[in-house]
């Protein structure tokens, strides 16, 4: 499993962005069966969790991000993206894209956001 992780950005305090994650390698069937989810590390913090999209169509959003943030998947497409709207300073990260099947598990690369005051 490949995961590319794109959309990141520069934005100010208040503006929206879109991240996407591409899963390559997958045939369709393991990407319907697979949960992915997005977590991002500031400098100096540790890697967290902030919304997850299970197979069996379970969302999750950490307390933060609730009602700003958006996850969403496409299992034609095998994709997985992130609206992320009112953004705010504290959502400074890097944001990356990771995927669990079968108790395996796949990260992408991560994507740099940065909002500015």
């Amino acid at each position: 499993v490949q995961l590319q992780a794109s959309g990141g950005g520069l934005v100010q305090a208040g503006g929206s962005l879109r991240l996407s994650c591409k899963a390559s390698r997958m045939i369709l069937s393991t990407f319907w069966a697979t949960d992915f989810d997005w977590y991002r590390q500031a400098p100096g913090k540790q890697r967290d969790r902030v919304a997850g999209t299970s197979r069996d169509g379970t969302i999750y959003y950490e307390d933060s991000v609730k009602g700003r943030f958006t996850i969403s998947r496409d299992n034609n497409k095998k994709s997985v993206s992130l609206q992320m709207n009112s953004l705010k300073t504290e959502d400074t990260a890097v944001y990356y894209c990771h995927a669990r099947h079968a108790g395996i598990d796949s990260w992408g690369e991560g994507t740099q956001v940065t909002v500015s005051s």
